[in-house]
């Protein structure tokens, strides 16, 4: 597929969603939330249920998953002025020292202080490129379980309410703490839907990548090329990627859950030999060559993103558009807690 200087604008990856759309809360049982099917080859679309997928996967077939955990990364706190301060944390650059968005940014400089309780300050140690902090904690204890005291569930800003039940934004199978969003498209499945899924013959296996903000933010540049992607950090076990490389030999497919899971894959098998773990800026927009994604399994995404490119690199930038506005149309729920799609 080769990407025209049409395709490149970030103005014709724009859709108008009526603020209803929005899903507040996940469907319950999770497995019972919408699934619209979208056949690459055909162009045949299919209103089914989310727990239907089996229908759609077959023996030898691999499913991949990110089992990263959401970490309550929102923290209020104060300034040494006594200012009112909001942080949220985005990733970990070393031991103690992390990327944050900070609230008011204008006013918290490098040199100044914050204090989150009895057990947690931190220091304003740098500036990013993107206006955000870098913030080095010191802490009693283990940090994770201050967090879990001093932290809040970092929901995104279109989720108007609080949830009572916080484990609603994570994974059953998140294992690994360390990203300040859900990898939304594993939300929907339940054990009972996994282990059917592995008792009809597919394979399941995990990677690990800590999905930041700078995901799902509103690209900035017209030319959609100009636009550069803060690096992640990603990981896969030598069994996935055996997984993986078996898989496609064999003539199974490989199915990803989730943009960010697909990232991962992609950057892992982007050269010559597999790379089981590093950073990666990976940018997946119309014009992409797919090495390891057969398959994908996503939600609705909010218009002018990453995400919404990723997925028309997938299927077909007029095919996506087409299909959210059929969504729309069908009374589709959008976002995190909203319908699935699935790409075949």
């Amino acid at each position: 597929m080769t990407a025209s200087s049409h395709d490149l604008l970030l103005s014709d990856y724009n859709y108008h969603l009526p603020p209803e759309f929005i899903a507040q809360e996940p469907a319950e049982p999770r497995d019972t939330c919408r699934l619209m099917v979208i056949n690459r080859d055909s162009g045949r679309v299919e209103h089914r249920i989310f727990y239907d997928i089996l229908d759609y996967l077959k023996e030898g077939d691999l499913l991949v998953i990110n089992d990263t955990r959401v970490i309550p990364a929102r923290l209020f706190g104060r300034r040494q002025t006594g200012g009112v301060v909001e942080v949220l944390l985005l990733h970990e650059i070393r031991r103690g020292e992390w990327e944050c968005l900070v609230r008011p940014g204008r006013r918290v400089h490098p040199g100044e202080g914050l204090e989150f309780g009895e057990c947690l300050n931190a220091e304003v140690i740098a500036r990013t490129e993107a206006g955000g902090r870098v913030l080095r904690f010191h802490w009693e204890g283990n940090f994770l379980d201050v967090l879990q005291r001093l932290g809040e569930m970092p929901l995104p800003p279109y989720i108007k309410g609080k949830l009572e039940d916080a484990e609603k934004y994570q994974t059953v199978y998140s294992r690994q703490p360390g990203s300040a969003a859900a990898p939304t498209a594993g939300l929907h499945f339940t054990p009972d839907l996994l282990k059917k899924i592995k008792d009809a013959g597919i394979q399941l296996s995990s990677l690990t990548l800590h999905v930041g903000l700078d995901t799902f933010r509103p690209l900035r540049h017209e030319s959609v090329v100009e636009h550069r992607m803060h690096s992640e950090y990603y990981q896969l076990s030598e069994d996935t990627v055996e997984a993986v490389v078996s898989t496609r030999k064999s003539g199974g497919r490989v199915a990803a859950v989730g943009t960010t899971t697909t990232r991962a894959l992609e950057a892992a098998f982007s050269g010559p030999k597999p790379i089981c773990s590093g950073w990666t800026d990976i940018f997946i927009y119309p014009g992409f060559l797919f090495r390891a994604t057969d398959i994908l399994l996503t939600n609705f995404h909010l218009p002018k993103t990453s995400l919404l490119l990723l997925v028309s690199a997938f299927a077909g930038r007029n095919r996506v558009l087409g299909a959210y506005n059929l969504a729309i149309k069908e009374g589709y729920r959008f976002f995190s807690f909203g319908d699935a799609m699935l790409i075949i």
